[in-house]
């Protein structure tokens, strides 16, 4: 289906601003907060991406659609965005692996768009400013009207959205890996050696799922909500505390539930709301960054090692309140020097704020899924009854 461009739509931001473009995807009003992705590719990885929930995203890169949607590369059962906003649209894409094209699947999934208005100057608005509330509508054309209706929308603040998105029933991750997502050589261990982890689900990406699943783990996915009773009922032999959406700070018990497992003392790695969630469990603190870090090459390290990474946040740890923590950092943005990855200073529990699964992105930082499978390892052996030879 071609795009239509008799259809005018606006986005309207918190602070007045008005933007006139045309509706793609399908029509209607939404609103929620907007922040930009500076990728270049991989933007039905980002729909799909759970930790967007709540959120309408300005892809930076000029023309969406180019290479349509396919099943295969979606991260979740859905788009999660609220809204997407692009400088152009391709109306026919051109893919041997597509199936759709993007201004359908919005439509198909209820998902406004708006595409025609100038994203540098947005982005450079967001960046100035801030991210903010905004709202797009094609049937709402009154600026004014749009910007009081508006006034209503909740900020990402305080703003709980895990719930929305975390899984409603236990489930064994099932999917088989096949040649196309290989990359890297083999992550399997050549003994068969498996691992069973379980990973809370946050807002759970499906390549970090298959991740997991190549370097040999057996992987339980379980709700925010679990009783810690029921995750140790499983015998993990890890604990995978997975990305999500929203403030970590008012994800209700999950630091307790976190505590509780520490108290277990079993290998632990997070990933994004994972990582941010297992620093309030260790005591310390998140703040809201003014626009967040959303694209796939932001670079990251400590002590002259640098990896470029994936990200999609806009909350972090509080670099003052870690120094106060069982914790060492391991891992600092490089752009603006926030906290990226921090490590438990006696117990086999680590965690980066950026997405090492990728998808899309960079595999820079791969090599972490082999950390928590050899911290795994290294688990198992202590806890082999030895031998007396005496």
């Amino acid at each position: 289906m071609a795009v239509s461009t008799t259809q005018p739509a606006l986005l309207v931001l918190a602070d007045g601003s008005v933007y006139k473009g045309w509706s793609f995807g399908a029509s209607g009003t939404v609103m929620g907060e907007v922040v930009f992705n500076t990728g270049m590719t991989g933007y039905q990885e980002v729909l799909t991406d759970p930790s967007y929930c709540g959120q309408i995203v300005t892809f930076t890169y000029p023309e969406l659609g180019n290479t349509g949607v396919n099943p295969e590369d979606e991260e979740s059962s859905r788009p999660y965005i609220k809204g997407a906003i692009a400088r152009n649209i391709c109306e026919r894409p051109s893919s041997w692996r597509s199936t759709q094209s993007l201004s359908d699947y919005l439509k198909q999934h209820r998902i406004p768009g708006i595409y025609g208005i100038d994203t540098r100057a947005l982005t450079r608005k967001l960046r100035s400013a801030g991210a903010m509330n905004g709202a797009i509508s094609s049937k709402i054309l009154d600026a004014d009207e749009l910007l009081r209706q508006l006034q209503d929308a909740p900020s990402m603040e305080g703003l709980n959205l895990v719930k929305d998105v975390t899984t409603p029933e236990i489930y064994e991750w099932s999917e088989k890996t096949d040649s196309s997502w290989a990359f890297g050589p083999s992550a399997v261990a050549e003994d068969g050696e498996t691992f069973t982890v379980v990973a809370i689900d946050f807002g759970i990406k499906r390549n970090i799922l298959r991740r997991l699943a190549s370097y040999g783990c057996r992987v339980i996915v379980v709700p925010v909500d679990t009783p810690v009773e029921t995750i140790l009922s499983y015998g993990p032999d890890g604990i995978f505390l997975s990305n999500g959406p929203g403030d970590p700070a008012a994800v209700g018990e999950a630091p307790q539930l976190i505590r509780s497992l520490i108290e277990s003392q079993l290998p632990t790695f997070g990933i994004c709301m994972g990582h941010q969630i297992l620093g309030l469990s260790l005591g310390a603190e998140t703040f809201k960054l003014k626009f967040g870090h959303r694209g796939l090459n932001q670079p990251c390290g400590l002590s002259r090692q640098i990896e470029i990474t994936s990200q999609n946040h806009g909350f972090a740890l509080n670099a003052d309140s870690v120094s106060q923590a069982e914790v060492e950092v391991t891992h600092l943005n490089l752009n603006d020097r926030t906290v990226a990855g921090i490590r438990h200073k006696s117990l086999p529990i680590f965690s980066v704020q950026y997405h090492p699964e990728a998808s899309p992105g960079p595999h820079d930082a791969d090599y972490l899924f082999a950390q928590f499978v050899e911290s795994m390892r290294k688990d198992r052996q202590a806890k082999k009854p030895q031998l007396n030879l005496s």
